[in-house]
């Protein structure tokens, strides 16, 4: 049976949920706040998505959207160019391969897991960022990024789940 143009429109665009759903995170994370240091404590939001669609649905996020993606990421926060792409790469591929642990788990497990692996991908970025600069970069302000990226998960991992669910359950 041969498909519509239609249908194979609506098939290549749900194929492109995950990636448009992570570049928004990844606009929401540019939008200008007047709260004062907030950019340096902003939640990295695209780690999130990577990190859910790595886990659920990699066949829809391959490794070179995470490169992509962080590539963009590094453009728009003014991060040297290739850190945050290299991180969101290796966060895709470890969660990726990871994916066999977290079918049947609860989200606590996620949410530890996620934990672990954002503390390694924000340490990671933090000394390149060090390294690049030839200067040290506050640990504090770190330190809230990763809690407020921490903090943020359950409520970003419901969206998804729900995105997921209601575009994806077909596809």
């Amino acid at each position: 049976m041969k498909l519509s143009v239609w249908n194979r429109m609506d098939t290549w665009l749900r194929h492109m949920v995950p990636f448009g759903v992570t570049m928004l995170l990844l606009l929401a994370t540019a939008v200008p706040t007047r709260l004062p240091g907030f950019a340096g404590i902003a939640p990295m939001l695209p780690l999130m998505g990577v990190t859910y669609w790595a886990i659920y649905r990699p066949d829809l996020l391959p490794a070179w959207s995470a490169f992509l993606i962080g590539m963009l990421y590094d453009i728009v926060g003014g991060t040297p160019l290739g850190v945050n792409a290299l991180v969101l790469l290796l966060v895709q591929g470890i969660a990726a391969s990871q994916r066999r642990f977290f079918q049947g788990k609860s989200f606590l497990v996620a949410w530890w897991a996620f934990g672990l692996l954002s503390a390694g991908a924000v340490t990671l970025a933090w000394l390149l960022i060090g390294l690049l600069h030839g200067r040290s970069v506050d640990a504090v302000a770190v330190l809230f990024e990763y809690l407020v990226t921490l903090g943020l998960f359950p409520l970003l991992t419901w969206m998804l789940t729900r995105t997921q669910m209601s575009l994806l359950k077909d596809v």
